[in-house]
């Protein structure tokens, strides 16, 4: 039953990086460069992401400065950044692509934080469902007399207070990024 708690925590854990990715992608009023990690750009007829194609900077909390490594590529990248539905406008003097982070609107911000709420209300959903199969585990162990009864109430005990520490630093992650979008 260790073994199987121990996959229990692996998968959980997955699941919380995978709502800390989601979370990233959202934007928030500063300048954030992991907007850009689904922005991909056509380059010579390959999709490709924009993070392989240039360095990125953020020198004010307004501002994101992107540099292509391949000068010939600034207007793909332009179009992808506008197509990619952001809301970000880039502008080019040539060597770099600026773009300035416009403050979000009450409206925008709120509709951000149900974005964020509704991946936190997944990523809960997941691993409530990890420790239904944990459960479940537990339970088969318990009818094929690998596991006594009190062992079943231990191990189930165990992956309750697992499942709700894992919840509650779901809970944390979302009350962080709902702080960090509403910050005006």
């Amino acid at each position: 039953m260790k073994t199987e708690i121990a996959e229990m925590k692996k998968r959980m854990d997955r699941s919380l990086e995978a709502l800390t990715h989601e979370l990233a992608g959202i934007r928030t009023g500063r300048a954030a460069i992991a907007v850009f990690d689904g922005v991909k750009v056509d380059y010579y007829g390959t999709s490709t992401p924009i993070k392989q194609m240039a360095n990125f900077s953020v020198p004010e909390p307004r501002t994101i400065v992107i540099q292509p490594w391949d000068i010939a590529q600034m207007g793909a990248i332009e179009k992808a950044i506008m197509a990619s539905g952001i809301g970000f406008t880039p502008t080019n003097d040539g060597k770099v692509i600026r773009i300035s982070v416009p403050p979000l609107t009450e409206e925008r911000r709120k509709e951000l934080v149900k974005l964020a709420k509704k991946y936190t209300e997944e990523c809960k959903v997941s691993i409530r469902n990890i420790r239904r199969d944990a459960n479940e585990a537990a339970k088969k162990l318990e009818k094929e007399k690998k596991l006594s009864q009190d062992d079943l109430k231990k191990a189930q005990h165990e992956v309750q207070e697992l499942t709700d520490k894992e919840i509650a630093r779901a809970d944390a992650m979302f009350v962080q990024k709902e702080k960090d979008i509403m910050e005006v």
